[in-house]
């Protein structure tokens, strides 16, 4: 059995009576992982990461070919690290992002484990901290840290049809125009994913049809700045709670091509049908509810909002930035939006495929503690769960509206390992009569 200080992951090989045991053991290995890993070292706590794929699998295999991140590179990363040859005003490919993840591990040499799968946590009984069986062996931990994300299993709802002519797949399996079948494309979803899928394939010479629901619809950039730093100045990506209603409205944004605003009557004039929200299917005919040109009036109102507040700001702080009336202008409604398609037979439209840019869900199987409501949601505040020891990171608004973000889940995961350690100083107490007898 190795000691609990001890770091590596050692005697780790499944045999009966194998132990590693290990003060904090951390639960993926993408950004919130390692970000979590490097808080832990600057605090001189032993911990181990165990990823089941490699360091960043999601941003290398789980996007499409043509994703690049949506926030440029001066903002999306790590404080202690830049990216290598991008321009500060850049988007970064998926691969140039696992490699950057890659890097910053490396920096600080972090006890990342690949190829391990973490199977069960259980509470331990007769002792503290929790038992962890992995396809490795088995290790105990004082503390476990779940940094798997949001993003662990792609939903397509249940009213996804039953269509052996149709070619259905997630916005997680979608990877280029080339894979589909000849014929038109249905995307389900229009916050960053979708929209920008939907883009690339109506540019490749599909016809695509856009179902479009609520959404936020912050521009690319204003008066030259882009909105990251707007949403930073005017101290909207540290709110700490959603708007009422708001909770899991999606945010259409996109770094594709140099970056650029979303604008859906945009993309309806270049040849995307915008339809509304998907309703249900019967024998071939897809039903949209009648919201479209609410749900767009509303995204107007948000990027419209945006521009108020930036304007405000730079008047109250007498900032010499160039003025941009030409961001308010607008398309005209197109025919989709004024005369909306409430009813769409697949086939005669020649619709082949559906994509189901419908967002993922949390699965936390693995994890058997007493961490959740009855409804499965982890129960936490700022990442510290209801189970004593049990960690999460990387979830969205776990402290604020930018914790999902690269440089979000890092100030999140320095606050979990302070914590920790902390927790460690209580446990490392000896009493005065303690102290006596060794001495």
């Amino acid at each position: 059995m190795t000691d609990l200080n001890q770091p590596a992951f050692q005697n780790c090989t499944g045999r009966a009576g194998d132990v590693t045991e290990i003060d904090t053991l951390v639960v993926g290995a993408g950004q919130a992982g390692v970000a979590m890993s490097e808080h832990l070292s600057k605090l001189g706590v032993p911990h181990l990461v165990l990823e089941r794929n490699r360091i960043a699998e999601a941003w290398r295999t789980g996007r499409w070919d043509s994703l690049v991140a949506n926030g440029p590179a001066w903002h999306d990363r790590f404080p202690g690290l830049e990216f290598d040859g991008l321009a500060p005003d850049a988007f970064a490919s998926k691969d140039q992002v696992a490699a950057y993840f890659e890097a910053y591990a490396k920096k600080f040499d972090a006890p990342i484990r690949t190829g391990v799968e973490v199977k069960s946590v259980i509470r331990n009984v007769d002792r503290p901290g929790f038992t962890i069986e992995t396809s490795e062996g088995v290790i105990r931990a004082r503390h476990v840290v779940a940094a798997t994300g949001p993003f662990q299993r792609p939903v397509v709802p249940p009213i996804a049809p039953k269509d052996e002519r149709l070619t259905q797949i997630h916005s997680a399996q979608y990877r280029n125009p080339q894979q589909l079948p000849e014929g038109g494309v249905l995307v389900v979803g229009a916050g960053s994913s979708g929209v920008q899928i939907a883009d690339e394939l109506q540019r490749a010479g599909k016809q695509v049809y856009l179902s479009v629901g609520p959404h936020d619809r912050p521009p690319r950039a204003y008066r030259n700045r882009d909105f990251c730093w707007w949403l930073g100045v005017l101290g909207l990506w540290d709110a700490e709670a959603a708007q009422p209603g708001k909770e899991h409205v999606t945010i259409a944004v996109s770094g594709a091509r140099g970056g650029h605003t979303v604008d859906f009557r945009g993309l309806a004039h270049q040849g995307v049908t915008l339809v509304g929200l998907t309703k249900s299917f019967n024998d071939g005919v897809v039903a949209f509810q009648s919201d479209l040109a609410e749900n767009i009036a509303r995204g107007d109102e948000n990027y419209l909002s945006l521009l108020d507040a930036a304007d405000a700001y730079i008047a109250r702080n007498g900032l010499d930035l160039p003025e941009e009336p030409e961001a308010r202008a607008t398309y005209q409604d197109p025919d989709c939006v004024t005369n909306p398609v409430l009813e769409l037979d697949l086939v005669a439209a020649g619709v082949t495929a559906i994509i189901w840019a419908t967002g993922y869900a949390v699965d936390y199987s693995w994890l058997n503690v007493n961490a959740f409501d009855a409804k499965g949601k982890p129960q936490h505040q700022r990442g510290v769960s209801t189970e004593p020891g049990v960690y999460f990171l990387g979830l969205p608004w776990l402290s604020r509206r930018g914790s999902t973000f690269i440089w979000g889940v890092w100030h999140d995961a320095k606050h979990i390992a302070d914590h920790i350690a902390t927790q460690r100083k209580y446990l490392a107490y000896r009493d005065a009569s303690q102290r006596q007898a060794e001495d």
